[in-house]
């Protein structure tokens, strides 16, 4: 069922929503007017149905919808009716004849040319988004990249998306498990106690470890096999769960040699905590003394985990080590207390090796190295480079193994073991261990190492695109400020820009291109570009929105942008606006009384089919207009109103010059860490 809620923009409140998975899937835009016929039908809708326009336009969008979803559909009509926003999620029939299911989102369209009643509905297929949304913090490489099988399975036990190491011991494609219960799929094992475990962990959030799933798969039809499953809930941001993450581990050889030995369950349950416990953040050090952590002391007295300096500095690994290699500490346990790990370089150290060390060896061979016995003949071709080896192992190290770090054909560290207080050598099911972990370790460290590198990339673009120092004309004071999201799949197309048009006339705008990462802002870049063009031609406000709508229709990958977009003339302290979805400018007048401006709303670029206003204000000379992007306004289980009231009260008892406002409004009001871009553009109109 749909879940309506007012807004004080309900229309900027529905694309910012939707404008989520903009770029990630395919987002159908349809314009419906009071009775549900189909007025407009853009973007992806034909790729989300499979209908031409020619073929919906005028038809009631009812006639698309399944009989279980006429229901739904009359709730959201009804929500825009009262003039709210909605969200929804029904089945719909594809061309084709399959079923659809759509996550919608609808508010209404008003203004110029509109009847009262239409509605702006942006839709994408339910399950795409569902998936989005479970995964969209880790790139793609960490979940098909494990040698571990890996689901997500709905709240109704359905699988969603499934790794090829899965799909290899179910022995089916990821195409039969999509949209099935584990039980329909693999009725050849203990399924109904597998779903069981996962309606616990669904119920009561608890994760489930080790759960044994035993029987015949397609993979191996005439042979019983046991692997050990571990399951936990996957929570949106308000606590709703979104489903289940499983991983799966064949450990049928670990039982034909005796599975309920103590070092079997050992390293099954190390294996599964490392699924919970590596890689927990896209840091590149964390994830480093994770693994560090997680072995020691169940696999190791000392851990430490090295990656090449690279790594951490935005650059790609060597793919060359015949000049040796410098490496960073990343992890180390214990960090204190221990004899021996006060040897070693503490985290964060630069170590430097030259080629022909045992440590770059390891790194050139890309293979784990063991060695069961440390004595004086086994660590004398490292002590020719350093005293370390030597100096552990005369405090007590007699064993040790070492693992390189590798990812996607890079290598990119190694991971060294050492035995001292446990009198038992390391052996070859230990080094086995070793790799499960490492190569797991290595996969979220590079997914770091990605993720950082595009967030720098998307930032640096976006900066270089805003004006470094606005130029304001005569009588007017300008200041601005950005702050980049925390996250890169956050880093948006936030924007502003100042024009002079005359001596004592001066174009500002803001505005916000709905996705996110690189694309956001080269789409941003262009829309200034267009912006400051247009604005040389004196357009009235409405007309140059109206330009640019057209070009934003005509880029080559189209999305959605809000924008505002106002002229200044200081000579008579009057300002002429118009609004395409943006959050609507406030004004503080010499009094230090604030407000926010009543204009019509318009709707976001890219849409096409609608007509823009233009609004004249004239403001007492030294007023302040305050321009900003929803990041300043938007919190998590906040109400917009609410925030829009918290925003004016700041500003009627602040008192400070525009710059010193800047810096008020971010810290007082934008989130930490940044969950979304920040714009801020000020400008005092005439003179007090």
């Amino acid at each position: 069922m749909p879940d309506p809620r007012p807004a004080g923009d309900g229309r900027a409140l529905v694309v910012e929503e939707a404008g989520a998975w903009w770029g990630v899937l395919p987002v159908a835009l349809l314009v419906l007017d009071g009775s549900g016929r189909i007025m407009q039908w853009a973007q992806a809708a034909g790729d989300v149905l499979g209908y031409a326009a020619d073929e919906v336009l005028g038809r009631d969008s009812a006639d698309f919808v399944l009989p279980q979803g006429q229901s739904a559909v009359r709730s959201l009509r009804e929500a825009v009716a009262d003039g709210r926003s909605a969200t929804g999620s029904f089945p719909m029939r594809h061309k084709t004849g399959r079923t659809v299911r759509l996550e919608v989102w609808v508010c209404p369209v008003t203004g110029p040319g509109r009847q009262d009643g239409d509605m702006l509905c942006l839709a994408a297929d339910a399950r795409e988004a569902q998936r989005t949304r479970g995964g969209q913090t880790l790139p793609e490489g960490w979940f098909t990249g494990s040698p571990m099988g890996l689901a997500f399975l709905d709240t109704e036990l359905r699988f969603q998306q499934i790794n090829p190491a899965l799909e290899a011991m179910n022995g089916l494609p990821a195409a039969a498990h999509l949209g099935r219960r584990p039980a329909e799929v693999l009725p050849g094992v203990n399924s109904e106690q597998m779903e069981a475990a996962m309606r616990r962990v669904l119920d009561t959030g608890e994760p489930v470890l080790n759960f044994r799933r035993i029987g015949r798969t397609p993979a191996d039809p005439h042979h019983d096999r046991v692997w050990s499953c571990s399951y936990f809930r996957l929570d949106d941001p308000a606590g709703r769960p979104l489903g289940i993450s499983g991983s799966i581990i064949d450990i049928t050889t670990d039982q034909k040699d005796g599975l309920d030995s103590a070092t079997a369950r050992r390293r099954v349950t190390i294996l599964n905590e490392a699924t919970l416990r590596v890689g927990s953040t896209l840091d590149v050090a964390r994830t480093g003394q994770e693994l560090a952590d997680l072995t020691v002391p169940r696999l190791a007295d000392i851990a430490t985990v090295d990656v090449l300096r690279t790594v951490t500095e935005a650059a790609e690994p060597l793919t060359g080590l015949t000049a040796g290699a410098a490496l960073r500490r990343l992890g180390k346990a214990p960090a204190y207390g221990s004899v021996i790990a006060d040897v070693l370089a503490p985290v964060g150290r630069i170590l430097h090796f030259p080629a022909a060390a045992p440590y770059v060896q390891a790194l050139v061979d890309r293979r784990p190295y063991l060695l069961p016995r440390v004595d004086a003949r086994a660590v004398a071709p490292a002590a020719r480079y350093t005293p370390t080896p030597e100096r552990i192992r005369r405090l007590g190290v007699h064993s040790l193994m070492m693992v390189p770090l590798i990812a996607r054909g890079l290598v990119l560290g190694v991971a060294t073991f050492l035995r001292a207080d446990e009198p038992t050598a390391f052996d070859s099911a230990d080094l086995t261990l070793a790799g499960d972990l490492a190569a797991h370790a290595a996969i979220c460290i590079d997914n770091a190492r990605l993720y950082h590198r595009e967030h720098d990339t998307a930032l640096t673009l976006q900066r270089s695109m805003l004006p470094r120092r606005p130029q304001a004309p005569a009588g007017m004071e300008i200041a601005h400020c950005y702050r980049p999201a925390s996250d890169v799949n956050e880093i948006g197309g936030d924007w502003y820009d100042v024009t002079e048009i005359t001596p004592d006339r001066a174009a500002l705008v803001i505005g916000d291109v709905m996705g996110h990462g690189i694309t956001a802002a080269a789409v941003m870049g262009q829309m200034r570009t267009t912006v400051r063009a247009l604005s040389r031609l004196d357009l009235p406000p409405d007309q140059l929105l109206d330009h640019l709508d057209h070009a934003m229709q005509e880029l080559d990958d189209p999305l959605l942008a809000t924008c505002l977009y106002a002229v200044c003339d200081t000579s008579t302290n009057r300002c002429r606006f118009a609004r395409a979805g943006h959050p609507p400018p406030a004004v503080i007048t010499p009094d230090g009384t604030a407000r926010l401006l009543d204009l019509p709303p318009g709707a976001p670029l890219g849409i096409g089919g609608i007509t823009f206003t233009t609004t004249e204000v004239a403001l007492p000379p030294g007023s302040l207009l305050v321009l900003y992007t929803d990041g300043l306004i938007e919190a998590r289980g906040r109400d917009l109103d609410e925030r829009l009231t918290e925003l004016t009260d700041l500003l009627g008892h602040s008192g400070q010059p525009p710059l010193g406002l800047c810096d008020t409004l971010v810290t007082h009001l934008a989130a930490t860490p940044a969950e979304d871009d920040i714009a801020i553009l000020i400008a005092r109109v005439g003179t007090p």
